[in-house]
């Protein structure tokens, strides 16, 4: 089941320019957002548990991100 609104992706596309976004375009940003997001978590989760922490910070996130 997707967490991210299609809503939110329709305004993303659109502060990002796009004048109209199709149902089609929001979902399959939507898909690729979610993959993104779900890759940087568990790079995220692998970051804090190598750093002996349970807790997740927001640098283990950047972090992540850049990889």
């Amino acid at each position: 089941m997707p967490t991210l609104a299609l809503a939110a992706m329709d305004k993303l596309l659109r502060h990002a320019g796009a004048q109209r976004v199709s149902e089609d375009a929001k979902q399959a940003f939507r898909e690729v957002l979610e993959e993104y997001a779900n890759n940087v978590a568990k790079k995220s989760v692998e970051l804090s548990k190598h750093g002996g922490r349970t807790t997740i910070k927001s640098s283990d996130i950047k972090l992540a991100a850049k990889h």
